[in-house]
């Protein structure tokens, strides 16, 4: 675990805590967490961040009353910014999206204005919120990630605490173009201890990585506690440790967990991930 896993910040979070489900509209529910704790542990510079991108949040447990008090569904997607100084304590962010569940609003859109004006203020960032209805099925088809799956490779594997130095340059180290991914991602959550799956895709350009070595450094994470945002970020950082390289994208896809997904994704020359994919185990 990190050093930043005792911060005082995170002690006082709601994360593995009894808590009440409120039914009535209430923003003060969110509660941030700065990334400045974990970016600190990275080495971090919150002043020139060595990447770009977003967090792509799907809430799939949405619901509220129209003015005539009849309940109305839909899916949300929400999009922060990884230049944010905070993101949102997940449990804090579903309790928030609970109490919208016996309140009454105009319409889709009032509600989804609200969750924007809230979530944003709450972030001091620009954040994006779209709802989709329940019929809107085309935004929420899964899809096959792109690249090549590095998870046939026939490795013995015998680590799984985070070990950084597991990876390397192939033995020719090339300059190449490669698109890879991965299903074999678990970390666990940071203050519960809960695990976390995801699937992983890593473009980048520059000296080849072996990719046996890579498979083995994202099985490391395996017992490794730390929220998904941090984990992505550990790994670009990591990748860029290993070798300079001249572009790098890491996006990671986890399931959902509490009604929420969460999806960061951290690039050298894109704040907006291009990669539209979606694993069937969301």
């Amino acid at each position: 675990m990190t050093d930043y896993s005792n911060a005082p910040e995170l002690k006082a979070s709601l994360l593995g805590k009894a808590t009440e489900y409120k039914g009535s509209y209430d923003p003060s529910l969110l509660y941030p967490i700065a990334r400045k704790l974990n970016r600190d542990d990275l080495q971090i510079d919150e002043r020139a961040l060595p990447f770009k991108g977003e967090d792509i949040w799907t809430g799939y447990e949405l619901s509220w009353l129209n003015p005539k008090g009849k309940p109305q569904v839909a899916v949300a997607t929400f999009t922060f910014p990884c230049q944010s100084p905070d993101i949102i304590e997940s449990k804090s962010f579903k309790l928030y999206l609970n109490s919208f569940n016996q309140s009454r609003f105009e319409s889709m859109q009032a509600v989804q204005q609200t969750m924007a004006k809230d979530l944003s203020a709450a972030t001091q960032s620009d954040v994006q919120v779209t709802l989709y209805g329940p019929e809107d099925y085309q935004h929420f088809a899964a899809t096959a990630l792109p690249g090549q799956c590095i998870d046939e490779l026939d490795i013995t594997v015998d680590t799984y605490e985070l070990t950084p130095s597991l990876l390397r340059l192939a033995d020719d180290a090339q300059q190449v173009e490669q698109t890879l991914h991965s299903h074999l991602l678990k970390s666990n959550c940071l203050i519960t201890s809960q695990p976390d799956w995801a699937s992983v895709v890593i473009r980048y350009q520059g000296p080849a990585l072996c990719h046996e070595s890579l498979l083995r450094y994202l099985i490391s994470f395996r017992s490794h506690n730390e929220f998904h945002e941090q984990c992505v970020e550990r790994i670009f950082t990591d990748i860029m440790a290993c070798a300079p390289m001249q572009s790098l994208e890491v996006y990671a896809r986890y399931t959902r967990r509490g009604g929420l997904d969460i999806n960061p994704y951290r690039a050298t020359h894109s704040d907006k991930t291009l990669f539209d994919v979606r694993i069937n185990r969301q």
